[in-house]
């Protein structure tokens, strides 16, 4: 049975499970323009969420995904540029 968890991540890193949904992705911005992302297989793997941050320290934004969310069917990693953290609730 899948349960819907979360993780916070200040650096790129894989999400450590093999398989995912995510639901919701809430950021925290940087000094400068920045971008948190989303690979399905690795980090050397195809983008599938890409979401720019804005260069406004402390900003913080949210995005909830319709429906399912956004299925990562192999080894799901999160990138992050330019952002102070990332935040997100998956199924996984």
């Amino acid at each position: 049975m899948l349960r819907l968890r979360n993780l916070t991540a200040t650096a790129a890193s894989a999400i450590g499970v093999p398989r995912a949904r995510i639901r919701a992705v809430y950021w925290v911005s940087g000094a400068a323009a920045g971008s948190v992302s989303f690979k399905n297989g690795g980090s050397g793997a195809t983008e599938l969420i890409k979401i720019d941050t804005p260069a406004l320290a402390t900003h913080t934004g949210y995005l909830i995904f319709p429906g399912e969310g956004v299925l990562f069917s192999a080894d799901p990693y999160v990138t992050i540029t330019n952002a102070t953290s990332v935040t997100f609730f998956f199924y996984g």
